[in-house]
């Protein structure tokens, strides 16, 4: 796999306007997917996302995660029903408004990463992935720390979601890993 300006898909990346939008959009609709594949929990619900925000970066390289990850914050700033039970900005100033934050700086970070080549091999990916869940986490766990108190925001925000990141963080390993080497034949 060589560095590329579009992370692990960079050679089938549509170059149109129209095209990189409707990448955009089935980004947004992957989340919202994600989102709505969740296990109930206070204060925060745990869904897919933060596999499908990992994978968002990985392959689209950081610019377009970015602005995969734009879109879909303004759509639920703007109301639609995106998020995992909510939406508008009332929603994300709540206890998942700095997850929702870290879900951009993770895809950025992680397709920033992709664009370097560096999602090459199972440790480098596995570290870069797991610098991506933890760019999801402090935001996060900071945001509901400010809400509700740091104590009740690691055991309510962090503590429980340990063993279901761990399984997310070694899918999105494996997937990047493979693609990357798909993408060097």
């Amino acid at each position: 796999m060589t560095k590329s300006a579009n992370g692990l898909m960079a050679s089938s990346l549509p170059q149109s306007l129209w095209a990189r939008a409707g990448i955009v959009l089935a980004g947004t609709a992957l989340l919202a997917l994600s989102a709505k594949v969740q296990v109930p929990f206070w204060p925060v619900p745990m869904t897919l996302q933060t596999l499908a925000v990992l994978m968002i970066g990985a392959t689209l390289g950081a610019r377009m995660a970015g602005a995969v990850l734009l879109a879909y914050l303004a759509e639920g700033a703007a109301g639609l029903p995106v998020f995992a039970s909510g939406a508008g900005l009332a929603y994300m100033a709540g206890p998942t408004g700095g997850y929702l934050l870290g879900f951009l700086l993770a895809a950025v970070f992680v397709g920033w990463a992709s664009d370097r080549g560096w999602l090459r091999g199972l440790v480098p990916t596995a570290a870069v992935m797991l610098a991506g869940v933890a760019l999801i986490y402090i935001p996060g766990v900071a945001w509901l720390a400010a809400l509700i108190g740091s104590g009740k925001a690691i055991a309510g925000g962090l503590v429980p979601f340990l063993p279901a990141e761990a399984f997310k963080l070694a899918i999105a390993t494996a997937l990047a890993t493979a693609a990357a080497r798909r993408g060097a034949r």
